[in-house]
């Protein structure tokens, strides 16, 4: 029984890490086209469906840290899956006007290179046991320079989008109200964008330790990990 399980638990993170790398192709080739052919103005529009795709079918890893399918740690997947999503849906989707920003287009190429490895190698090493040396060495050395340009983006466009949220008032709830409650959308981008800094050292020091440890090991031992 513990075979067949460990077989389809298997086979589901090929297949899921295989559709998730082909979502992120299309994110790549549809941006670098319309960043070279029409402008940076027009790359949102250009992979708004299959960046929508990918990045919110990344929710499923934070259910894979916790029910342990992966030995990525809940403490790593979370923020970073968490706040991609809040740019993806709460920033990107929600005010258009933030859309044609130049620094879009950073994002989607940072991000979508980043996946691109990232998936590839996890698809590779369920699928064959091992992945490639080259990239197993892409996989943990090109987020040195990916991540922060890809954090850089996050924050900055979060900043663009305040005031659009502060003249809408999107997802804000005011009083008085029937559950005497309020909530501030526009306030609570602030407290997102103070929790940026530590959470970038956070997962930056864990990735550190995680490239040192995946490049010093002899391939034998390598097990998979985030």
């Amino acid at each position: 029984m513990a075979v067949f399980s460990s077989g389809l638990r298997r086979l589901y993170l090929i297949f899921y890490n295989w559709i998730v790398f082909f979502g992120w192709i299309q994110v790549f080739y549809f941006g670098v086209k319309t960043l070279k052919e029409s402008g940076y103005e027009y790359v949102y529009a250009a992979v708004e469906k299959p960046l929508l795709f990918a990045q919110t079918t990344a929710f499923f890893e934070i259910l894979h840290s916790l029910a342990g399918f992966v030995r990525s740690p809940i403490s790593a997947t979370l923020p970073q899956i968490s706040s991609r999503l809040y740019v993806t849906w709460g920033i990107l989707w929600s005010f258009p006007k933030v859309r044609s920003h130049i620094l879009v287009s950073s994002l989607v190429i940072s991000w979508s290179i980043t996946e691109i490895i990232r998936y590839s190698f996890f698809g590779i090493r369920e699928a064959f046991g091992s992945a490639p040396s080259w990239l197993l060495w892409l996989r943990y050395s090109t987020f040195l320079l990916l991540y922060p340009i890809g954090i850089t983006s996050e924050v900055s466009l979060i900043y663009n989008a305040l005031p659009y949220m502060k003249e809408s008032g999107k997802y804000s709830i005011r009083m008085p109200n029937k559950w005497n409650f309020s909530f501030d959308y526009y306030y609570a981008a602030f407290v997102c964008l103070a929790i940026y800094l530590p959470g970038f050292s956070h997962l930056y020091s864990y990735m550190l330790g995680q490239r040192k440890k995946a490049l010093s090991e002899p391939k034998k031992h390598r097990t998979q990990a985030d």
